[in-house]
């Protein structure tokens, strides 16, 4: 025991005296030249993502791992940075000067390369997600504290210390228990393990989404697909990287399948009716569906759910066994053109012989309208007010709303009515007044009494 606690108080004599002769060395003249060669270093780095990113197209270097959203904010900045760095530390002492700001700036980069390729990768995986920024910040504060530690000496001696903490719980079999900075590093290992295979899966779905493929629901269902075999071949390399038999995960499909019997019966019937909506193309992707008295356009088709948009701007996540056994209608499945009608009614005695021809002209030079199949006029109703029109017209892009074309047809017809002076009758409605009933006859032969003799007043 006073042997470790000997060795625990050497590690921090000697990490003080490093940090001092680390502050020392920054206040020499010599500091600036590696100032300089890091300037030089930081400059050179921006000079080559810049030229690489002007040869990338916009689309795909616009969410790249590598490039970000700027030159700056990726992945291959900070990692040039850091390959030029090091070759920078190597060179200063062949000139006979002392390294000291570089050991500072190494460690920052690793830091900063750690964040960026935490933070990318994940906004790539999980655009969406609220829990991204969080676990940004989080790998953010580990990698900013663990640079420091290491900057100031301190690292070292904490990892001794942690070595001579184990973890009894965790212990397997007649092997020792691991120490507290094995399961730390066995985490990390597995975080970066599955970092990589979230990197891997977002560069394979965003090359099959981007491919000249047609069909971007089977793009859909083959990203779908990758995206889970690559995650569960990264579960099974991270827990063999942790250390775990996986031999002794076998009752794991029992399990699941007792799991998929009873309570995760719903979702398995989500997760089977996604596939099956992708792959008999029942709906697709830019559909105009209307279910439950919701219509919308599909903006994207899940493993678990359908996002379906209105026009109006809400979403609607819908389970897909909905969209399996209830009735759905699909205004473009077949054939995108959609029939839109609106009424309009005119008075009694308009000559319609003339008037229905102008009116399919004047719906025919709306922009939506299409001429093939050609708008149509039917005398639909002889209501109390006047003539009622029904007018028919087909458009094909019904992901566009109804609502608008409608209304640009409407005015047509308005102006059109207007410039020929035909009314458009108000309600009408017809009062008759009755004459008051005569009064009741006397019975025949009834006698009329006479007055009373007044009576005299006593007294």
């Amino acid at each position: 025991m006073s042997a470790e606690l000997t060795a625990s108080s050497l590690n921090h004599t000697l990490s003080l005296t490093e940090l001092k002769a680390l502050l020392a060395s920054l206040t020499q003249p010599t500091a600036f030249i590696e100032l300089g060669l890091l300037l030089a270093c930081l400059g050179l780095s921006w000079l080559i993502v810049y030229r690489i990113s002007r040869y990338m197209p916009a689309a795909e270097g616009h969410h790249s791992v590598l490039l970000g959203r700027r030159v700056f904010d990726g992945l291959l900045f900070p990692v040039l940075a850091l390959v030029l760095a090091f070759g920078a530390r190597w060179l200063v002492p062949l000139l006979g000067q002392p390294v000291a700001l570089l050991r500072l700036v190494i460690p920052v980069l690793m830091s900063l390369a750690i964040i960026r390729f935490v933070a990318r990768v994940l906004r790539a995986a999980f655009p969406q997600s609220l829990g991204t920024r969080m676990l940004e910040r989080s790998v953010s504060w580990v990698a900013w504290v663990g640079s420091i530690l290491w900057i100031v000496g301190v690292l070292p001696v904490i990892l001794d210390e942690l070595e001579r903490i184990h973890v009894t719980i965790l212990k397997r079999g007649n092997l020792p228990a691991p120490s507290l900075a094995d399961v730390l590093r066995d985490v990390l290992s597995v975080g970066l393990v599955m970092i990589a295979v979230l990197w891997l899966s977002s560069i394979v779905e965003s090359r099959l989404l981007r491919g000249k493929v047609v069909d971007l629901s089977m793009r859909k269902i083959a990203v779908n697909i990758t995206r889970t075999v690559l995650l569960l071949i990264g579960a099974l390399v991270a827990l063999k990287t942790f250390g775990l038999d996986l031999s002794a995960l076998s009752w794991l499909g029992g399990a699941v399948g007792v799991g998929l019997g009873f309570g995760l019966q719903k979702i398995a019937a989500n997760y089977v009716s996604g596939f099956m909506i992708l792959a008999e193309r029942s709906l697709r992707i830019g559909d105009m569906v209307k279910i439950d008295n919701f219509e919308g356009r599909i903006s994207d088709i899940k493993t678990r759910y359908t996002v379906i948009r209105a026009l109006g701007g809400r979403e609607a996540i819908v389970p897909n066994e909905t969209l399996i056994t209830n009735r759905v209608e699909n205004l473009s499945l077949a054939d995108p053109q959609v029939l839109v009608t609106t009424v309009v009614q005119v008075a009694y005695g308009t000559d319609l012989d003339a008037l229905l021809p102008q009116l399919i002209e004047e719906m025919k030079q709306v922009r939506r309208v299409l001429s093939d199949p050609a708008p149509g006029v039917n005398l639909s109703n002889f209501a109390a007010d006047g003539l009622e029109l029904t007018c028919m017209f087909w458009i094909s892009d019904p992901h566009n709303g109804q609502g608008g074309v409608r209304s640009e047809v409407n005015l047509a017809i308005l102006r059109l009515l207007n410039r020929l002076n035909i009314e458009i009758p108000y309600p009408q409605r017809v009062v008759r007044a009755l004459e008051p009933a005569p009064a009741p006859a006397l019975a025949a032969g009834a006698a009329l009494a006479e007055p009373a003799p007044p009576v005299a007043p006593i007294g």
